[in-house]
Parts: C-alpha cells; sequence; structure tokens
C-alpha cells in the first residue's frame, strides 16, 4: 500500500471498530482486520497465532495472541476494562493486564519470550517495550489511528525498533549538527560578521541536505557524498572538493562541462536554489569537521529515518544564535502541531483530496487531482496563521475587556 491508503485504510479500521469491543467475541476479528487491512499482512491467520496455552503453576493460561516473526505478545481486554487497573485472576492474584502478559512471558522459552507487549481494550493500544520492562507504555489510540498507523509497524516489521524512533533520531540529528556547527564556527575569522554568519547557516543547511539526499536516495547511490569526500585525506583539498561539488550541485545536466570527472557527474542537478549562492564563505577544514562528516554524520546515522515535523524545529533552534546562547532548544510536538493546522486548513484540503481521488473515470479523477495541486500552490499559509492568530487575539481581547 502507499501511504495515502495506508492513511485511509487506517482511518476506515478506526471507524470500523468505534464504539465496538467484546474480548471473548470479537478479539481476534479485530486483530486480523488491522492485520491485513492497516498492516497490509496478506494471510494474518498464518501470521499471528491466538489462544496459545501457558502452564503457570497448576493452572492453565491462554495468550490471546502471539506473533512469532517480530515477538510481539498480545493481551486483549474488552473495551470497558481499563487497561491500567489490577484485575483479579483465577488463583485470586490481583494483576493488570501488563503484569498478566509478564507472567506469560516467563513461562515461554527464552527464545520464544516477546520483545514488545501489547495491552489492548480495543479503544486503546499500550505498547511495552521488553528492553525497557519498567519505562513507561506508548499509548496510541484508536481513534488517532489514520495518522498515527505508522506507530505499529514494529507489529510485522522487525527493524522497526522503537516506537519514538522519529522523534528520538531527530534530536540526534540536531545533536549533529550542533556539532558541526560549532566545529565550523570556530574556524571563521569573525562571526559577529552578519555575511559570515548567514554563511555558517547555508553551509549547515546544505551539509545535511546532502547527508540526508545520500541517505534517502535522492543522489542515487548510498553513501555517495561520503565517498567523494572520504577520498580526500588532505583537509584543504576536501575544502576545495566541497566547494567544487556545491558549484555542480547547482548546474543542470546539460550546461555542465562535458569532460567533467565521473565522481562529480554522477551527482543530480538540485533546483530550488539551495546551491545557487557561489558567495559563500567556506572556513578552512579540521580534524574534528573531517571526522564529523564522515563518521557521527555519515557511517553511523541515517538522516532518511527523522522526522521532518521535529527536526526542522530543532535544526532551526540549532541555527539560531540567540536560541543557542540561552540553551534552549525547544520544538512543537506534531500533536499540537496538527491542533492548528487541521481545523485551520489541513481537514479542508484532505477532505478535497479524497473527494478527487473518488472519482471512478480516470480522465475526472486526473483533471479533479490537477484542480487540487493548482489550489495547493495558490495558497499562502503564513498569511492564513497570521489571520487566525489575529482573530484569536481579537477574541482575546474581547473576553478580557468583559472580565
Amino acid at each position: 500500500m502507499t501511504d495515502l491508503e495506508q492513511k485511509k485504510k487506517a482511518k476506515e479500521f478506526a471507524e470500523r471498530w468505534k464504539g465496538k469491543g467484546y474480548e471473548k467475541g470479537e478479539s481476534q476479528k479485530f486483530w486480523i482486520d488491522l492485520l491485513e487491512n492497516v498492516l497490509g499482512v496478506s494471510n494474518a491467520i498464518d501470521f499471528i497465532h491466538f489462544e496459545d496455552t501457558v502452564h503457570i503453576d497448576k493452572a492453565t493460561g491462554f495468550i490471546d495472541g502471539f506473533i512469532d516473526k517480530t515477538k510481539v505478545l498480545i493481551e486483549q481486554k474488552s473495551i470497558d476494562k481499563d487497561l491500567r487497573k489490577a484485575i483479579k485472576q483465577s488463583d485470586g492474584s490481583l494483576l493488570n493486564p501488563f503484569q498478566q502478559a509478564k507472567r506469560y512471558s516467563s513461562e515461554l522459552s527464552y527464545d520464544n519470550r516477546p520483545r514488545w507487549i501489547i495491552t489492548c481494550n480495543f479503544k486503546s493500544f499500550l505498547v511495552y517495550d521488553m528492553n525497557n520492562p519498567n519505562g513507561e507504555p506508548e499509548e496510541i489510540l484508536l481513534k488517532d489511528l489514520g495518522k498515527e498507523y505508522y506507530r505499529l509497524s514494529f507489529i510485522v516489521d522487525a527493524k522497526s525498533e522503537h516506537l519514538k524512533k522519529e522523534e528520538e533520531l531527530s534530536f540526534k540529528a540536531g545533536e549533529l549538527v550542533g556539532v558541526l556547527y560549532d566545529a565550523f564556527s570556530d574556524q571563521y575569522n569573525d562571526l559577529s560578521n552578519e555575511e559570515s554568519q548567514k554563511s555558517l547557516n547555508e553551509l549547515c543547511v546544505r551539509l545535511v541536505f546532502c547527508l540526508y539526499a545520500e541517505d534517502a536516495g535522492l543522489f542515487g547511490r548510498k553513501n555517495v557524498f561520503h565517498d567523494y569526500l572520504a577520498k580526500y585525506e588532505d583537509l584543504d583539498l576536501m575544502r576545495k572538493a566541497l566547494i567544487e561539488l556545491f558549484k555542480v550541485l547547482d548546474q543542470p545536466l546539460d550546461k555542465r562541462d562535458p569532460y567533467l570527472e565521473d565522481d562529480l557527474n554522477q551527482f543530480p542537478y538540485v533546483n530550488g536554489g539551495l546551491f545557487s549562492n557561489e558567495n559563500i564563505e567556506i572556513p578552512r577544514f579540521t580534524e574534528k569537521i573531517r571526522n564529523t562528516l564522515l563518521s557521527k554524520a555519515s557511517d553511523d546515522f541515517d538522516w532518511s529515518e527523522i522526522s521532518p515535523t521535529i527536526f526542522g524545529a530543532v535544526f532551526e533552534s540549532t541555527l539560531n544564535p540567540e536560541t543557542r546562547r540561552s540553551g534552549g532548544m525547544h520544538y512543537t510536538s506534531i500533536e499540537n502541531i496538527h491542533k492548528v493546522i487541521d481545523p485551520l486548513f489541513l481537514n479542508d484540503l484532505r477532505e478535497e483530496l479524497n473527494d478527487a481521488l473518488a472519482y471512478k473515470n480516470e480522465k475526472t479523477r486526473n483533471e479533479a487531482l490537477d484542480k487540487f495541486q493548482k489550489h495547493i500552490g495558490s495558497l499562502t499559509f503564513l498569511d492564513m496563521i497570521l489571520q487566525s492568530l489575529i482573530q484569536s487575539r481579537g477574541i482575546i481581547e474581547k473576553c478580557a475587556f468583559a472580565v
């Protein structure tokens, strides 16, 4: 499924199960529906095991769901059950669903013990990472699944190791940018000079783009940027190679020197003006800069997995001298961002897109999509946000005056 299709399927799933949830009669239907129609499992009945038996002392227990491939154990409850509240067990003990699942887990062979435990009551998923069994669980609400379905990808993808991966990687990326920023800033003659400060910021933006582009496949081959710079052990030559690369990235293929070396000509043209300023001031390189670029920021980090929503704010804070001096680095959470932009314009745009996609006739659908694309291109979001803020301020002032 495409991302758009998966979002649509997740939203439909949430609507389909809204208000439903009887543990004994609907648990298996719920999970098969989720696996097949949201997470893309072709034959869920072979992917997940239901009601596996475990022997606890002299009693027999049943694991509601277990997925061998990704080591996920599921403890399902009815919709009216509190997932954090203790429930009386058959042996008289009081255990909450997670504690109950952990007891089942302890009776499994070592190789079969879960990496993840999910407790669910049809309206909420609590996800426990057993690499940190005493940590707080991540909560995913059914009603939010249309926009947060990707947080359940670990259920079917063993490589998806952490629910907060995007957020954690984005902050790590921000730290790497901070290291690069500090290493380069030490090499500038005078950062109080406005042009030098602007050059430093632009240099960091360009480098982050290149690091992201090679990991995301935009440069055609993995590690192409790293390998290009790694050839130059001499720091002055490495600096000159980077300057030359920036020039090439701003040249369309048909405008380039026909005898340009292959290691430069392999890079695509990057439009948009990011590399168009030839007057950017690039200071001399140091071993720290070289090591950070080639090792910490390239070999040891995958830029393609960061969240643009979070990283944009972290990146902006990193390049803002006032913010850095104050020691603050803050970002607005995705949830809070959507609280503003969804009712402001995003809900209407989603509805317009879905209406366009709903046309069965290909010609009509394409015409509607072209119209939608032109509509998006005509929007000026800053003006819309400012207008909303001005209106909000007016309402606040009126309330204050009334008080």
